[in-house]
C-alpha cells in the first residue's frame, strides 16, 4: 500500500562523533558517483538491471526524527527512508542501472546521503547494504559503489524446515543454541534442532514439578490479569480462601501430569491433565503447556529469579498463569479452559516456523508449521515432525525455490536481512517484539488467512495487512505513555529511539544482537552489555565515562561500578520476577528492578509521571530508583 506524502524527522541526541563519523562544518564538494548493483556474494551473483538508485539526504531523515513518531497505519514518519522517498520522489537525485547493473550520477550535490535501491520488480527487495550508513559526497566519490541487494520470497515458495537449510549452511548450526529454537520443548524429548548447552538451568522449574509439587490457589482477585490467584507451595493461613489445588507428579510412564482438586466442593471430581511441553526456561521464566482434549494451554509460571520473601505476588518463585481457566469462581467448580484460549490460537504464531491455523468442526484450533525430520513433534498427524519453534525460514522466507535453484539464482530466491534497509530488517523482529493485535483480535499478528508476515515486508504493509491494532494498548505502557511496561515490546520502544531515525547510521536489531547465536554474551549480544565497549564502539564521544557522567548528570559515582546500560537501558518491563529490590523510600517501602530493557535508550528522569509521587511498589523502574544510584540519589524526596 502506498503511503500519502510524508514529511518530518527524529530528534537525534547524538553528537558529531556518533558512530565514529566525522561531520565536518566545511562545505562538501559536488562529485560524480558511479557503482553497480548486484545480488549474492563475491563469488556467486547476478547484476541487477533497471533498478533505481536513490540518494536520500540525511538532513531529511534528521528532520523526520524531530517529529513524534506516528504509530498508525499509513503513518508519515515511521519508515525513515521509505517515507522520505514517498514524499520527495520528484526532488531526490536518482540513477537507473543498465543491463550490467551499473549506474552513474554525473553530478551529486555536496552533502551526506543514504544510498537506497528500489528494484524494478519483486524479484528483489528495496534497500541494499549501503542504505544504513550515511555517506558524504567525499566518500561516495572515493571508489565505485558496490551495492548488494536482497532477494525476495518467490511466489509459490514453501517451507522446507531448518534441517534442510543447515545441510548446506552447516556454519549456522549454532542457531540451534538460541532461545528462538528452545522456546517450546516436548518434555523429556528435545529435538535434534535444540541444543541447551548455553542454558544449564533451563529446566530448573520443570525439575521441581517432576519431583512432585503441590500448589494452593487462593485469594482470587477478578480485577487482576492472568494471575488472579495467589499461588503457594504451602497451605495459606486462611484455608477458606483456597479455591483448588494442583498437584504435579511424575506418572508411572515417566510423563508429567497434574491433578486438580476442588477445595471448596469435595463432591466435584478431581481432574488429571497431562503436561506435554515447556514454554520458555532459558531466561527469567518457564510456563507449562497442558493438554486438554485437542488443545494445549499454558498453566503456572516459574520465575527463575523469584523470591518468596517478596510480598508482590508477581515476584515470587511461582506465579499463577490463568488458573482461572481451570476453575470457575462463580460456580466453585473445576473447569476445562475455553477452546478459544488455546495456545495454538493465542500464542503459537510468533514461535512456529511457517505458522498456519485451522479451526476444526469441533471448535478446536490447530496450529500447523513446517515439516522437518528433526522437528519437535507431529502436530498435524501426517506422520512427519513439525518445527514448532522459529527456524531459518522465519527470517529468510520459505526456502523451497531457493533449495532447488541453480547456484547463480540462489541469492535472488531467499531474503538476506543484512541487505535490507534497517527499517525492513528490524520489522522481521518487530512483528513479535511489539504488541499489535492481528486479525484474530488477539496478540498474534496474523493476516486474514492466519499467516505471519514474510521477511522483507515493509512496516506499512505489515500494519495494514496484519494488524487490527497497530501496537500496545494503554495499559501496556507506564503512565508517561512512552516507556513500555509489558514484556516483548522491545521494538515498540526501539522505533521511538534516535537509533531508528537519525542522519548518521540507521540501526537494525542485528547490529547489536547476533541473530544466528554465535555471540557468547547474554541475549545474543555481540558485545558484553556490562562493558562500556558495547556502546562506545559507535558512540566514540563517550569513551571517557567519568567525564560523560559529570557533564550529563553531575554524577560522581565510580564509573567502574556502572556502565552505559545502567542509565540508558533501564529495565522498565517485567516478564519474570525482575531483579529484586531497588532503593527504599521514606515510608520504608522499596522500588523494584525489572528484567526487560527499554530500547528507547533515554534516561527517564525522577520527575517522570510514572515515578514522581507514585507509591514505590507501583512506580516505573528508572536509574534514579535503582541500587546503583544509592551514592547520589535520594529517593525519599520522590
Amino acid at each position: 500500500m502506498k503511503k500519502l506524502i510524508v514529511g518530518g524527522a527524529l530528534a537525534l541526541s547524538s553528537t558529531l562523533l556518533l558512530f565514529g563519523c566525522t561531520l565536518t562544518s566545511q562545505p562538501l564538494p559536488d562529485v560524480a558517483v558511479t557503482g553497480v548493483v548486484e545480488d549474492g556474494n563475491a563469488e556467486t551473483f547476478r547484476k541487477v538491471p533497471d533498478a533505481t538508485v536513490w540518494l536520500i539526504p540525511t538532513a531529511d531523515v534528521v528532520a523526520m526524527g524531530k517529529t513524534p513518531i506516528e504509530i498508525k497505519k499509513d503513518a508519515k514518519n515511521d519508515e525513515p527512508l521509505e517515507d522520505n522517498l514517498v514524499a520527495n520522489r520528484e526532488k531526490y537525485q536518482r540513477a537507473k542501472t543498465n543491463g550490467k547493473g551499473e549506474f552513474s550520477f554525473p553530478l551529486v550535490r555536496g552533502g551526506n546521503y543514504f544510498v537506497y535501491v528500489e528494484p524494478a520488480n519483486s524479484t528483489y527487495l528495496p534497500g541494499g547494504d549501503k542504505s544504513r550508513k550515511a555517506l558524504s559526497t567525499v566518500e561516495l566519490n572515493k571508489a565505485p559503489l558496490k551495492i548488494k541487494v536482497s532477494g525476495n520470497t518467490p511466489a509459490g515458495a514453501t517451507y522446507i524446515g531448518s534441517s534442510a537449510c543447515i545441510e548446506c549452511h552447516e556454519e549456522q548450526k549454532h542457531f540451534t543454541k538460541t532461545l528462538h529454537r528452545l522456546g517450546i520443548t516436548v518434555i523429556g524429548k528435545p529435538s535434534k534442532l535444540q541444543d541447551f548447552s548455553n542454558f544449564p538451568n533451563f529446566n530448573k522449574g520443570l525439575d521441581k514439578l517432576m519431583a512432585g509439587t503441590k500448589f494452593w490457589f487462593h485469594g482470587f482477585d477478578p480485577k487482576r490479569g492472568f494471575d488472579k490467584y495467589q499461588i503457594s507451595t504451602k497451605a495459606p493461613a486462611d484455608v477458606a480462601s483456597v479455591s483448588f489445588t494442583a498437584t504435579f507428579f511424575k506418572d508411572k510412564d515417566g510423563s508429567l501430569k497434574f491433578r486438580a482438586e476442588n477445595a471448596k466442593n469435595p463432591q466435584d471430581a478431581a481432574r488429571v491433565y497431562p503436561v506435554e511441553m515447556t514454554y520458555g526456561g532459558g531466561v527469567y521464566k518457564q510456563r507449562y503447556l497442558v493438554r486438554v482434549g485437542a488443545n494445549l494451554f499454558p498453566f503456572v509460571q516459574f520465575n527463575q529469579d523469584g523470591n518468596d520473601s517478596f510480598a508482590d505476588r508477581s515476584r515470587k518463585q511461582w506465579r499463577d498463569y490463568h488458573a482461572d481457566w481451570f476453575y470457575n469462581a462463580k460456580t466453585n467448580m473445576l473447569a476445562d479452559p475455553p477452546q478459544a484460549k488455546s495456545f495454538d490460537k493465542e500464542c503459537a504464531s510468533c514461535h512456529a516456523n511457517g505458522y498456519t491455523l485451522t479451526k476444526t468442526a469441533a471448535g478446536d484450533y490447530k496450529a500447523g508449521s513446517s515439516n522437518d525430520r528433526n522437528g519437535e513433534i507431529d502436530t498435524d498427524g501426517d506422520g512427519k515432525p513439525n518445527e514448532i519453534n522459529m527456524g531459518c525460514e522465519t527470517c529468510h522466507g520459505p526456502g523451497s525455490v531457493h533449495n532447488a535453484a541453480k547456484e547463480v539464482d540462489m541469492p535472488s530466491t531467499i531474503v538476506s536481512p543484512n541487505k535490507l534497509a534497517a527499517e525492513r530488517a528490524s520489522m522481521i523482529c518487530g512483528q513479535c517484539h511489539s504488541r499489535p493485535q492481528g486479525n484474530l483480535k488477539n496478540d498474534q499478528p496474523v493476516n486474514k488467512d492466519n499467516k505471519m508476515m514474510l521477511p522483507g515486508t515493509s512496516r506499512n504493509v505489515f500494519l495494514n495487512d496484519y494488524t487490527t491494532r497497530e501496537d500496545a494498548g494503554k495499559n501496556d505502557y507506564w503512565a508517561d505513555g512512552l516507556h513500555s511496561k509489558s514484556h516483548h515490546q522491545q521494538y515498540t520502544d526501539f522505533i521511538k529511539s534516535p537509533k531508528y531515525r537519525n542522519g548518521t547510521q540507521l540501526v537494525a536489531c542485528s547490529d547489536c544482537h547476533d541473530t544466528h547465536g554465535t555471540a557468547k554474551f547474554a541475549h545474543q549480544m555481540k558485545t558484553d552489555s556490562k562493558l562500556a565497549e558495547s556502546c562506545n564502539s559507535c558512540h566514540v564521544n563517550t569513551m571517557d565515562l567519568k567525564k560523560h557522567l559529570a557533564d550529563k548528570a553531575k554524577c560522581t559515582v565510580d564509573p567502574a561500578k556502572i556502565t552505559c546500560a545502567s542509565c540508558h537501558v533501564t529495565k522498565t518491563m517485567q516478564t519474570g520476577a525482575g531483579f529484586g529490590k531497588g532503593l527504599t523510600a521514606a515510608d520504608g517501602k522499596n522500588y523494584w528492578t525489572n528484567d526487560i530493557s527499554s530500547h528507547i535508550y533515554d534516561v527517564p528522569r525522577k520527575d517522570n509521571i510514572g515515578v514522581k509521587g507514585v507509591a514505590p511498589g507501583s512506580a516505573m523502574p528508572i536509574p534514579y530508583t535503582n541500587a546503583c544510584g544509592a551514592a547520589c540519589h535520594d529517593v525519599k524526596q520522590l
